[in-house]
Parts: structure tokens; C-alpha cells; sequence
């Protein structure tokens, strides 16, 4: 059967620029392709820029035939979520509140260094209103749906790259993620996505959530993650809060696990549930990271569930994105927004300085945990994916996004390095996925332990079910 391009990795499609046997025309406008007929079923995009895409793939063709390319990623396809910005490109951020006419000037950090590295952008990918919660909607674009049933949600706030990806519409997505926003929905749409340590990858403009977004990448596998990764973390002096890469992370994608240290939390100490299958799922993952020669046992970290503090700074960071305008914009926003930006605007400076206290806490406590261990293995969400166009799930009894993502917001205050990895799926055929957690700046053993997963077949991303 032909390998269709569509299905190759990133590390593949410049494999085979190399050799000859397609270029990244081909490659560029059969993603093209994909996305335009996907996109009627699954909305994971904002916009598709056909024109300017093939013309950039045109240019890298011809590098590519002079034994030029450009970087770590000539003639790679690359979606962006619409949250960040792109030179003559709207970021319209979900909202009817943005006037598209700009003037729209500048890249972000992460997408000028991408582009400096020669990647081809597909398009924008789609987002809840100003990236506020764990769902893709909003009042601009409309329903992001999961590509292994459209009946359900792909998460958020990236939900429209993690579906790109998951359906061949580019290798590599660049996402945004202040509270699970890459991890909730690659493990609902089954690929790998990977929440840096914070300051890693440059965030410009400042988010409005602070210290708790981070920006990074989806794609199909560790290895594809790495590169990107090492692509995006140059530095840029518009991001004063920027810490130094400590080092590339491609060379440490062989070192394994042997020896490794890994604490195995089917719960965090929280009292969630967890389904059943995703249960299963992941202490499979934990079970097959003890199989590649690492020490795995079942243990806590000594937190209690920081969802207040979190609230605190999430609400008035919401509160913060709309406080400059005026009551006929405010009335076109999403409902959900309008009331975490009520809540926030309600809240004080103590409280605020109180939820930093709760929060540098929290980061002392993991401090200490990670002295005994180098990993920590949860699951990632403990659901799969439900229904699209809601917040919470039905009957569920929950009011915010939180309450179905404990696993992911607490490594955002913290500000850890935290993948999700494809590790099987429930009985409806829907994704779950494994949680990996590192101390800060320690994203090579993230990756690294991810990467022995996907070599022992314990990490590889489901076929989606949905439109093909």
C-alpha cells in the first residue's frame, strides 16, 4: 500500500526531501488537501492559506535542490493556533471582540523562529475565546469536533491543532497551554503533546494568564516534539520572563529509562474518578516504563487539589483580557467567559497575592517530591473525550472545565515540563492518554521517556475514526 504523505512524521517528510523522493511541494499541498477536506466535518481551522503555503514550499523546494535547506525544518507543514501571532496574518483569538483589519506585523517568538527554521504554515488553527477553558468553541468559529467521532469535543484550548495533526493536516502544531490547553486535547485526539517547562519556548505578547501559559508543541511522536521544540526555543528579547534552553533535546531522545525513577499516581491524592479504561490505559504505561528498565512504584505527591489558587489567577487574568472593552463588546462574548470574568474582576489583591503564596507552595512541594523521583506518571484527563459544544459533560454535575482536568492545571502553576502520550483507548475506540511529568527544566527525561514508549509500541496514537 502507498504511504501516503500525509501520514509521515516531520523526521520523515525531511528524510525523504533529502533523498529526492518527494519534495516539500508534494508534501505541503497534500496536507493542504487533507485540511480543506476535513475541515467541513471537524472546524479545526480559523484559515487555510493554500496560496501562500505552496509559494513557501516552492521556495524550500528549491533550497532543498541546492543542497541548501534552511534550519531544522525546511518544507515541514506546521499549523499555528490563533492565539498567537503571524506577520500579515488576523489573530482573531476566537472572539468577535478582535477587528481583523489589524495592522497584524509581527510573528510571535515561536512562529518567527519556525519560520526562520524554513516550516510552511498551513493555516490557523481554532481556539476558544481568548484560549478561557479545556473545550474548542466559541462565538467566532464555531464547534471544533474530535476526529475519532465528530460527535464529540477534541479539548482545548489548541482542540483544532491536536485534530489537525491527528488527521494528517500537518505533522506539527504549535499550541498555547495556561491549564491543560496542549495535554487535554492531544489526548483526546490521540497524539503527543508536550507543555515545556515555562519560559522555555518565548511567549509575545505577555498572556494575560501570566506565568501559567505556556507555548507548545503537538505532533505524532517524542521525537517530532523534540525537534520543534529545539526549533522554537531560541531566544527572544521581547519575553523578559525567558529562561535559557538548557541545551538541544534531540541528543537525548536514545538515553532511555534504565534506572530511572518513576512515581506512578493513578489519582494525584485527589478523589476524581477516573474510568475504568483510562485507569487501565495508564497503569499499562507505568507497567511497560518498568518493563524498559525503570523503577516504578505507586506514590503521591503530597498536594492537595490547588483549584482555588488556580480560579484566582485564571478569573483575573480572564478579567484582564476584556477590561478594555466597552458593554457592546462585552455582550458578544462567550456566556462562560463573561462569568470567570465577573468572578475575576470580583476578587482582590490579597486574594490574588494569597493564590501566588498557595501557588509557590505547591512548586516546593513538587520540588521536594522530585528529589526522590524523576518521573511522575498520571493520567492526562480521567475521561475521554464527550460530547461537542459543552463545557463540562452531560449529567456530570460539574459547572467549570476544571472539574474534569485535575491532572493537568496543577503542573501550570508549577510551571514543570508535562507531555500527554497516546496509551490506548476505551471501549467507544476514543483516545486516552498517559501524563509524564519532570522537574523543571528536566524536559529531556519527558522526552526521553516518551520516545522508549513509542520504540516499545506503548506510545503510538490511535487511527482516528472520523472523517478520512
Amino acid at each position: 500500500m502507498t504511504t501516503r504523505l500525509t501520514d509521515l512524521t516531520a523526521h520523515r517528510l525531511l528524510a525523504g526531501y533529502a533523498r529526492g523522493d518527494f519534495s516539500p511541494v508534494d508534501a505541503v499541498r497534500e496536507c493542504l488537501e487533507r485540511a480543506e477536506a476535513v475541515q467541513p466535518a471537524v472546524n479545526a481551522f480559523v484559515r487555510i492559506d493554500a496560496e501562500d503555503a505552496l509559494a513557501r514550499a516552492g521556495e524550500s523546494a528549491a533550497r532543498w535542490l541546492r543542497g541548501e535547506p534552511r534550519g531544522l525544518l525546511d518544507g515541514v507543514p506546521v499549523t499555528v493556533k490563533d492565539l498567537l501571532l503571524q506577520r500579515g496574518v488576523p489573530t482573531l483569538r476566537g472572539s468577535r471582540t478582535v477587528d481583523p483589519k489589524g495592522p497584524w506585523t509581527e510573528d510571535a517568538p515561536s512562529v518567527a523562529a519556525l519560520r526562520r527554521h524554513g516550516a510552511v504554515f498551513l493555516g490557523r488553527t481554532t481556539t476558544p475565546e481568548f484560549g478561557w477553558k479545556g473545550v474548542t468553541d466559541s462565538p467566532l468559529q464555531g464547534v471544533t469536533r474530535n476526529p475519532h467521532d465528530p460527535s464529540r469535543t477534541s479539548g482545548g484550548s489548541s482542540g483544532g491543532g491536536a485534530a489537525a495533526v491527528a488527521l494528517g493536516a500537518g505533522p506539527l502544531s504549535v499550541g498555547t497551554d495556561g491549564g491543560g490547553s496542549v495535554r487535554i486535547p492531544a489526548s483526546f485526539c490521540g497524539v503527543f503533546g508536550l507543555k515545556p517547562t515555562y519560559g522555555r519556548v518565548p511567549l509575545y505578547p505577555a498572556s494575560p494568564f501570566g506565568t501559567l501559559a505556556h507555548v507548545g508543541p503537538m505532533a505524532r511522536d517524542a521525537a517530532d516534539t523534540a525537534l520543534m521544540l529545539d526549533a522554537m526555543s531560541a531566544p527572544d528579547w521581547r519575553d523578559w520572563t525567558q529562561s535559557p534552553a538548557e541545551g538541544e533535546l534531540r541528543g537525548h531522545l536514545a538515553e532511555g529509562v534504565e534506572g530511572l525513577r518513576v512515581a506512578y499516581s493513578a489519582t494525584l491524592g485527589g478523589q476524581v474518578p477516573v474510568q475504568p479504561a483510562v485507569a487501565a490505559a495508564v497503569r499499562r504505561t507505568a507497567a511497560a516504563l518498568a518493563d524498559l528498565g525503570a523503577y516504578v512504584e505507586e506514590a503521591d505527591p503530597d498536594i492537595a487539589d490547588p483549584v482555588d489558587a488556580f480560579h484566582t489567577l485564571w478569573f483575573t487574568g480572564a478579567a484582564r483580557v476584556v477590561q478594555h472593552l466597552g458593554p457592546r463588546q462585552r455582550a458578544l462574548l462567550d456566556p462562560g467567559l463573561a462569568e470567570i470574568c465577573a468572578e475575576g474582576a470580583g476578587r482582590s489583591a490579597l486574594d490574588y497575592l494569597a493564590a501566588v503564596d498557595a501557588r509557590a507552595a505547591l512548586g516546593r512541594r513538587m520540588g521536594r517530591f522530585h528529589t526522590r523521583f524523576d518521573l511522575l506518571v498520571t493520567p492526562t484527563l480521567p475521561i475521554t473525550a464527550f460530547e461537542a459544544g459543552a463545557e463540562v459533560p452531560a449529567g456530570s454535575g460539574l459547572h467549570r472545565w476544571t472539574g474534569w482536568t485535575p491532572f493537568t492545571y496543577p503542573f501550570n502553576l508549577t510551571q514543570q515540563p508535562a507531555a500527554t502520550v497516546p496509551c490506548g483507548t476505551d471501549g467507544d475506540c476514543l483516545p486516552v492518554g498517559a501524563q509524564l511529568v519532570a522537574a523543571r527544566h528536566r524536559d529531556a527525561l519527558v522526552l526521553r521517556a516518551a520516545h522508549a514508549l513509542h520504540g516499545a509500541g506503548a506510545a503510538v496514537a490511535p487511527a482516528p475514526g472520523g472523517p478520512r
